[in-house]
């Protein structure tokens, strides 16, 4: 073949291959055009990208609450510059030099993969990255990877290598639920990312290259691998020095669990908010990021936190009986390490607050020996744990009757926990949890309440609710008994028939007959305390609470008349029998309506809204929603009052921005001299009625006890002119607290011990947001733990106890039997002293009418008459007045008589309580010297106890 021809040949093969070629590049350029790009997705939703972030619920003081979100999110705007060289050299080095795609990267993959067969390298750049977590799945294919280069070179012209860097560092997976470095600098280090130094910056970077293998807590040798790595590519790429690599290399791992604490306990409320949340905006209301500022103050919700755990604490504890373990196990004998076991087993098992799931691991005569998350290895010695004697059956001579190996049992630590300072730092909201708080605690075997209770407390001007208790723990059970458990109120609910009854033209002093009465149907109510009191007034009727009297003022304003006037509390017809029995609580009512009903009284007649949210903001600290509650409007016309009763139903949360332009008042249920009238009557019943221990808070208050046949439920719901409380007590399953249960004792100590706390702060201002300000950071410091006084008594034999109540009652008796010799005495002494008054005036009206006698007769019959009536009446005055002298001589000799027999018994109850106190006093002094001497005799202890406080416990 000659050249020409030779010439020809290669000439026709190129001239095909070219056009071969470009026919190729046609048909893909075509393919990409009309088949791959519309498949893209639009890169403009990246400027306006809505990260999923949870939400936060607070305090109106700014107390963190709770979170709800599936991802653990913190939003970055500014990146720290070592941060971000450390995550190029890492990733992309030459990130700020391509396009979104590196070309050098691309082709290491496909020789790495022709060498291996395996797609192990992908050679995506951060730019590729984005677009895979953006909008592409993690499939390992040829055409996601082609859709990945085409979105990188898209998202590169629209968007700057700033924002795209923002948005990886924001959405990137760091391990253990953190999405973004934000949300890992919080849970590995418990900073904020600017706070970090060298070594922790470059341990994140190194973590998104494999989550689960570079964790510095999972894996920590592989991370501190992963870190030198990292550094000695930012010391090639000279972004650091020789001194500062050595410095970070020779730091230690400082990366910890840090958990989300809450800084107070208010799960009740926030799964409120939730719900609420979820209605309105609907389930991605939850990963918006909002900051949801509600109206409970931190100061209020905590003291009623303590107040009902221990009081239903104390409840548990008097009635001296133990449920059993929650569980009982076989720990297997070939377990190598125990711990490791116990932890994987007490995962089904929540922490309720104080109470932690405890693993018994060996029991001895007097001491149990178990393990929990808390504490590790602990021991309960005898003292916290002689009270469990099961049912039916005596106390416990021995630990082997309480437990056995295997048994899962709650202990609760004893020591008194201090509340932790208020900051709305984020630092704070993440923090360590280490077994060294928990191992000089002394615990002690305890179990979870049977019999449960709710606390609602409102600002009766506009409906704000500042504290709330929906149970004894929330992790317990979720249900929430201050929102959703419908109970009969009992006689809580009387108010409002006699409420009707002075709208019906009834006065305060009207008569109304206590005595027996009987229904159509044979029904015949009865008095608490089974007799009939006669003719009453409607005050004294309420003030000592006459069911039959009660019951006969329904008969006469008429059943259909008082539902209608239970309408306007917001009470609903259809929770009412249609009959005389729902003047005795036979509705079912909860304790947010009844304090709402309560709140009518208190702010003088009208009906305000309760709402449990304050304001809303969004990620960037703006707020988006604000409360618009019903507002007070005393001096209103009657039209306009009228018409806000539709405003009632509507949603009291509204955007910020129509807030201020839409005012809304409340209606006027019931007239303000009803109002008035019924808080005079109600603060009778504090005063001198069934409620007269709250008394001693004085400030003018007005409520009403509840009690329901059997003692299933006790209420007592109470107000001041500020603050309105109601308590609920009782079982789930309804049973009998007991036989001496009542409103009065069993409810109304709760009421007083949150009451004394709520009239004394300025919860119930009318102050805006409180910026910076922590309730939490004063009053007392009990932290919802038994006090000093209850743990003795604890610690306390039965026998002792029965003892100190035999010795009360006997003191009891004794200062009873004293008051009623003071009464009678003085008694007495009132009734000599009118005598003696009537006598003076008998003697005033004698000698008035022997001046007129003198004025009609004539002198001398005048004088003759004088003088045989003065020596008559010298006589009879002389004969009184030794007649008197008489009695008081013989009264005084009484009182001598019975004061010296006062006297004497009085010394002879001192010289035998010296002689006890003596006793008890040289007693003492042995047992004191025997210990002495024993102490002398043990080595000294080195550990000393502790007091932990309680944000360190839960």
């Amino acid at each position: 073949m000659s050249v020409i021809k030779l010439f020809y040949k290669t000439l026709q093969i190129t001239l095909f291959m070219g056009l071969l070629l470009i026919l190729i590049g046609a048909t893909a350029g075509a393919l990409v055009q009309w088949v791959f790009i519309p498949q893209l997705p639009s890169t403009e939703n990246l400027r306006k990208v809505q990260l999923q972030v949870p939400i936060h619920v607070y305090t109106k003081d700014k107390v963190f609450i709770a979170e709800y979100g599936k991802q653990r999110r913190i939003p970055l705007t500014t990146i720290p510059p070592l941060l971000e060289k450390a995550v190029l050299a890492a990733e992309d080095d030459r990130f700020y030099e391509h396009q979104g795609v590196d070309i050098k990267g691309l082709f290491r993959a496909v020789v790495n993969l022709l060498r291996t067969g395996e797609k192990r390298q992908g050679g995506s750049t951060i730019t590729m990255q984005v677009a895979r977590n953006f909008f592409l799945s993690y499939e390992r294919t040829f055409t996601r990877k082609f859709k990945e280069i085409l979105l990188a070179l898209k998202i590169e012209n629209e968007l700057s290598k700033k924002d795209i860097l923002r948005l990886y560092l924001n959405k990137i997976y760091f391990g253990h639920r953190a999405y973004g470095v934000g949300a890992a600098a919080q849970i590995y280090y418990g900073k904020n990312i600017e706070k970090l130094e060298l070594a922790e910056w470059a341990m994140l970077a190194g973590i998104p290259k494999a989550p689960s293998v570079n964790n510095p807590l999972s894996n920590p040798k592989r991370a501190l691998e992963r870190r030198g790595y990292v550094l000695r590519r930012m010391l090639l790429l000279k972004e650091i020095n020789q001194e500062d690599y050595e410095k970070a290399m020779k730091a230690p791992n400082t990366a910890k669990p840090h958990q989300l604490v809450r800084e107070i306990d208010a799960l009740y409320v926030a799964e409120m908010v939730r719900s609420f949340l979820v209605d309105k905006f609907g389930e991605d209301a939850t990963t918006k990021g909002y900051k949801i500022f509600t109206t409970i103050d931190s100061r209020l919700q905590y003291h009623a936190n303590s107040v009902i755990q221990r009081t239903l604490f104390t409840h548990d504890r008097w009635r001296r009986r133990f449920n059993g373990p929650i569980a009982q196990l076989k720990i297997p004998k070939d377990v190598k390490n125990v711990d490791k076991w116990a932890e994987k087993v007490l995962r089904n098992y929540p922490i309720m607050e104080q109470l932690v799931p405890s693993l018994v691991l060996s029991v001895g005569r007097k001491t149990i020996r178990a393990y929990n998350k808390k504490a590790g290895h602990f021991k309960i010695r005898w003292g916290g744990m002689a009270w469990a004697r099961k049912k039916g059956k005596r106390y416990p001579r021995n630990a082997w009757e309480i437990a056995k190996r295997g048994d899962i049992i709650m202990a609760r630590p004893s020591s008194r926990g201090k509340r932790r300072k208020n900051n709305s730092d984020d630092d704070d909201l993440y923090q360590v949890k280490s077994q060294k708080d928990f191992k000089n605690v002394h615990w002690r075997l305890s179990q979870a309440p049977k019999i449960e209770a709710a606390l609602v407390t409102l600002n009766p001007k506009d409906g704000a609710i500042k504290a709330l208790v929906g149970g004894f723990d929330y992790y317990n059970s979720k249900f929430n008994r201050a929102t959703q458990a419908k109970r009969q109120p009992g006689s809580s609910f009387k108010p409002f028939i006699y409420s009707a009854a002075l709208a019906r033209g009834y006065s305060p002093s009207s008569p109304i007959y206590d005595g027996m009465f009987k229904t159509p149907g044979g029904w015949r109510p009865r008095n608490y305390s089974h007799r009939y009191y006669g003719w009453t007034t409607l005050r004294t009727a309420l003030m000592y609470s006459f069911n039959v009297s009660a019951v006969r003022l329904l008969d006469k304003i008429g059943v259909g008349y008082a539902i209608n006037h239970f309408t306007k509390f917001g009470f609903k017809k259809e929770n009412f029998p249609r009959n005389l029995t729902i003047v005795l609580g036979t509705a079912e009512v909860t304790p947010l309506e009844l304090t709402a009903g309560f709140a009518v009284f208190a702010n003088g007649g009208f009906r305000v809204k309760p709402y449990f949210i304050d304001h809303i903001e969004d990620v960037n600290g703006k707020v988006v929603y604000s409360a618009n509650p019903l507002k007070i409007c005393r001096n209103c016309p009657s039209e306009i009052l009228e018409e806000a009763e539709d405003d009632v139903e509507s949603d009291i949360l509204v955007p910020h921005t129509d807030c201020a332009m839409i005012p809304r008042y409340a209606p006027r249920a019931i007239s303000a001299h009803n109002a008035r009238m019924m808080t005079s009557m109600l603060r009778g019943v504090i005063r001198s009625g069934t409620g007269r221990r709250a008394s001693k808070l004085g400030h003018n208050l007005a409520g009403k006890t509840g009690t329901t046949s059997n003692q299933f439920d006790v209420w007592f719901a109470g107000y001041s002119s500020k603050v309105v409380t109601s308590v609920w007590m009782g079982f789930d399953r309804p049973r009998s607290i007991g036989r001496k249960a009542t409103g009065g004792r069993t409810a109304l100590p709760i009421w007083m011990k949150f009451m004394k706390v709520a009239l004394s702060s300025g919860a119930f201002t009318n102050n805006t947001n409180q910026k910076g300000s922590s309730g939490r950071s004063s009053g007392s410091s009990s932290g919802g733990y038994i006090s000093s006084r209850s743990s003795r008594s604890s610690r306390s034999s039965p026998r002792s106890l029965k003892i100190e109540s035999s010795k009360r009652s006997k003191r009891s008796k004794r200062s009873e039997s004293k008051r009623s010799e003071s009464k009678r005495s003085k008694s007495k002494r009132s009734k000599s002293k009118r005598s003696e008054s009537k006598r003076s005036e008998s003697k005033r009206s004698e000698s008035k009418r022997s001046k007129r006698s003198k004025s009609k007769r004539s002198k001398r019959s005048e004088s003759k008459r004088s003088k045989r009536s003065k020596s008559k009446r010298s006589k009879r005055s002389k004969s009184k007045r030794s007649e008197s002298k008489r009695s008081k001589r013989s009264k005084r000799s009484k009182r001598s008589r019975r004061l010296k027999r006062s006297e004497r018994s009085e010394r002879s109850k001192r010289s035998k309580r010296s002689k006890r106190s003596s006793k008890r006093n040289n007693s003492k002094k042995r047992i004191n010297k025997r210990q002495k001497s024993r102490q002398k005799s043990r080595p000294k202890k080195k550990a000393k106890r502790r007091v932990i406080p309680e944000e360190q416990l839960f």
